[in-house]
């Protein structure tokens, strides 16, 4: 009975008569875990977010960290790290505190941020660096170490974060999620402890650190992929993706009259809004991104090249992924 009336509450938020706002339902959460089950129901071609055998999804799970408080009041600690998704092998525990551990054996861990025109979160209170791509590597290395998982031993260990095309074209997450960055912000968080996790991150996190797949991934890829092996699928879950860009377009957005882009031939529309100052947080094309320097991600003196559809970020490269 209650699942039902839960049902026609969200199926209302299709017909223009909602009891909440739509973007409850049409968010990166739900388009994320339309996508999860989708590929974990359809083998076949390997893919970033193909599950292995015996392994599977969980949604909002929290991650073990290395920077736990050791005592009450500790100035330098921090909580769990919430991750949008987790794919491989793992198990959950109490369901209403949804923490995460990894089986002995495990073959696959992957973490996924899902974004629509948010940035990665900044870092914690006691350590404002700390931000998020920096937050979730660690928090793979740690769940190695409480599982005794060496990451060589891993077949499939990524951090992916999930995009518009356009924010990924835009290089909104590359600074943050570059992987020298990304130790060197971790490496700074080590030294707070004054050598108290020196062993934790010269034995497990640089190993993880240099196995760890850093990836951004575009929902139109993704999709596309879908379509690809089942077109009536992704035809809907295209429609439900451009109802999330719809309903959670920027607050400016709607102070301007003209075109809404909900629909697939209109996204390109999210990166280029141009915010009047005051109104809000710009997005995409108005962010002013710092140009990431040759030697913070690629020794070669290389500046990283982007892909079309989404980016690989490797150390001392980024590679594009290809359109399947």
């Amino acid at each position: 009975m209650i699942t039902e009336r839960i049902k026609a509450m969200l199926e209302a938020c299709e017909t223009g008569q909602p009891v909440f706002p739509p973007s409850v339902l049409f968010s990166e959460g739900w388009l994320l875990r339309i996508i999860l089950d989708w590929f974990a129901h359809h083998g076949g071609d390997r893919y970033p977010l193909s599950p292995r055998p015996g392994a599977r999804w969980f949604s909002e799970s929290w991650l073990p960290s290395a920077f736990l408080p050791r005592y009450r009041g500790d100035r330098l600690a921090e909580a769990r790290s919430h991750a949008d998704g987790v794919l491989g092998h793992f198990t959950i525990g109490d369901p209403g505190t949804a923490g995460l551990t990894l089986q002995p054996d495990a073959s696959q861990l992957v973490v996924i941020e899902a974004k629509l025109f948010a940035r990665l979160s900044t870092g914690v209170r006691n350590a404002p660096y700390f931000d998020q791509a920096a937050r979730s590597v660690a928090c793979i290395a740690e769940v190695l170490r409480r599982a005794g998982r060496p990451a060589e031993s891993m077949d499939d260990l990524a951090l992916l974060i999930l995009a518009p095309q356009a924010r990924v074209e835009d290089g909104v997450f590359a600074w943050d999620a570059a992987p020298e960055a990304i130790r060197r912000k971790v490496r700074r968080r080590v030294e707070d402890y004054a050598g108290e996790r020196d062993t934790w991150f010269r034995e497990w996190f640089e190993p993880t650190w240099r196995r760890v797949d850093i990836r951004c991934l575009s929902w139109e890829e993704i999709i596309e992929v879908i379509a690809f092996h089942r077109p009536e699928a992704g035809q809907v879950i295209d429609s439900f993706y451009g109802r999330c860009l719809h309903y959670n377009r920027p607050r400016a957005r709607a102070a301007f009259p003209g075109r809404r882009f909900g629909s697939a031939g209109e996204r390109g529309e999210a990166a280029a809004i141009v915010l009047p100052s005051g109104l809000g947080p710009p997005v995409a094309a108005s962010e002013q991104q710092p140009v990431p320097r040759a030697e913070e991600g690629d020794p070669s003196g290389q500046a990283p090249q982007q892909g079309s559809l989404g980016v690989a970020l490797k150390k001392g490269a980024w590679q594009s992924i290809p359109t399947k």
